[in-house]
């Protein structure tokens, strides 16, 4: 990664405090239509309530330092970390620059019954490809729900490096996540983490944007050692 870049994970409480910081970000790589941005930030909101919530937060920190204002003692991110300073899409830029600037951020949780995308997508795999191939992928699986970089940081490694410390010692046997079913930079840094295509061209309902469902058996190639659950999908 980048040098003055470090990663820290968020609890729940965390994340939340620096919600409006990661909507930003959002924002600024995904260009979604403005009146979008409220029903985003209620997503997230809900997301960080599921089981096994886990978020890793990229921050710049002022002058390369390993310490700054707005972390506190171990690192971790507090609601000055970002909220009330805006991120340019152009680079990421701040209207300050001696204050830590969050870069990226993902997060995921658990799948289960009664989680959006979890049933809507279990219901179509298990009706396009079994539903024991649907138990396999989509039965204990961490469900990877937002990955997103401020463009001017993209194509260093801060996505792959939030992607390993995302499912580092992760109990589930797979990890499973949609995104654009087109030859994107995102697509492409799952693909050389091991997700594979369990599902292109899918609409999710209220969108007719293709999509690609992805899943990767866990540990993912190159993350750090950890304990690997055994009937793990088969890659």
């Amino acid at each position: 990664m980048r040098a003055g870049l470090t990663l820290r994970e968020l609890d729940r409480k965390q994340f939340l405090a620096n919600l409006e910081a990661c909507v930003r970000v959002y924002a600024a790589a995904m260009n979604p239509p403005t009146g979008q941005l409220p029903g985003r930030y209620d997503i997230m909101e809900r997301h960080s309530g599921y089981a096994a919530f886990r978020a890793i937060a990229a921050i710049m920190l002022p002058d390369g330092g390993e310490a700054a204002a707005g972390t506190a003692p171990g690192g971790q991110v507090t609601s000055s970390t970002a909220p009330g300073r805006r991120a340019t899409a152009e680079g990421g830029g701040t209207t300050e620059g001696s204050q830590p600037l969050l870069v990226g951020f993902a997060y995921g949780f658990h799948g289960s019954g009664g989680q959006w995308w979890h049933e809507v997508v279990r219901r179509a795999a298990t009706s396009m490809l079994g539903a024991r191939a649907a138990d396999d992928w989509l039965g204990d699986s961490l469900e990877i729900a937002e990955v997103h970089v401020l463009p001017g940081y993209q194509g260093r490694g801060t996505g792959l490096a939030m992607m390993l410390q995302l499912t580092a010692g992760r109990p589930e046997r797979s990890a499973v996540l949609s995104t654009m079913d087109a030859n994107t930079r995102a697509r492409r840094l799952y693909r050389g983490l091991g997700f594979t295509d369990l599902m292109t061209g899918f609409q999710f309902p209220g969108t007719d944007l293709p999509y690609a469902i992805m899943g990767a058996p866990l540990p993912l190639p190159g993350a750090a050692p950890g304990s690997a659950r055994p009937g793990k999908p088969s890659r």
